[in-house]
């Protein structure tokens, strides 16, 4: 726990090392489901609107809202200018570089403004925050009135068959593969830690709503290896 703890306070740095290896590692270890999620977990979102999307990464889960036609305009931060610029890239290369902002930031010290945002989204970040409770409740403070978050983050399956394999896999497999392809193990020993020592379901569904967040509901995804999480922020 020490070790994953001191990963998160550089976790930019960690992300800026492999952002070049991670859309293609991304997609082969999770055999592309990923794409799945995403789609899923924006079809149900409603549209309109500024929308904020912490934790940008490559940008996936931002093209994604856009290609649905979600949102009027989108501010992506993270804290890796790294991952930030393959999705400034693709974002470029889809057309749509005119509604998305991209700016480096601390999810847990957002400069913006209260009731900033409609909606803010988060896919696979949240585990990475150094302090869940600040990165919510900043969250909680930039939406408006009337707005939904969206967090999508994995978790460990319920059937204790399925969590078996499922951990061998992320145990063993994934961080051979990911230090294999993109050389540095280390990160992908993190990436497994990250979810192994997170909060998923219900747990996790307690700390939203501690921030501040009404509704608060979850739906398991492909067997529990993934979770998709709403919330509304009360008018």
């Amino acid at each position: 726990m020490a070790e994953l703890l001191t990963e998160k306070k550089n976790i930019g740095s960690l992300f800026n090392r492999i952002a070049g290896h991670y859309d293609t590692l991304n997609h082969l270890l999770s055999a592309g489901i990923d794409r799945r999620w995403r789609r899923k977990a924006v079809k149900g979102m409603p549209a309109g609107g500024e929308w904020l999307d912490v934790a940008v990464g490559t940008a996936d889960l931002t093209l994604e809202i856009l290609r649905q036609d979600k949102a009027r305009r989108i501010t992506a931060v993270d804290l890796s200018e790294g991952m930030m610029q393959i999705g400034r890239e693709k974002v470029a290369k889809a057309g749509l570089a005119d509604r998305v902002d991209f700016l480096p930031a601390d999810c847990q010290h957002l400069p913006f403004a209260e009731r900033r945002f409609h909606s803010i989204t988060c896919a696979f970040g949240v585990r990475n925050f150094q302090h869940l409770d600040e990165g919510l409740r900043e969250m909680y403070r930039v939406m408006e009135p009337g707005g939904e978050l969206m967090i999508l983050e994995l978790s460990y399956p319920g059937n204790r068959l399925v969590r078996t394999v499922y951990d061998f896999y992320f145990t063993r497999i994934l961080p051979w593969i990911g230090g294999l392809l993109s050389h540095d193990k280390k990160a992908y020993r993190y990436l497994n830690n990250s979810v192994k020592h997170f909060l998923w379901g219900r747990a996790l569904c307690d700390r939203i709503a501690a921030a501040g967040f009404t509704g608060v509901a979850f739906t398991p995804l492909t067997l529990g290896i993934c979770t998709v999480y709403r919330a509304r922020k009360e008018g």
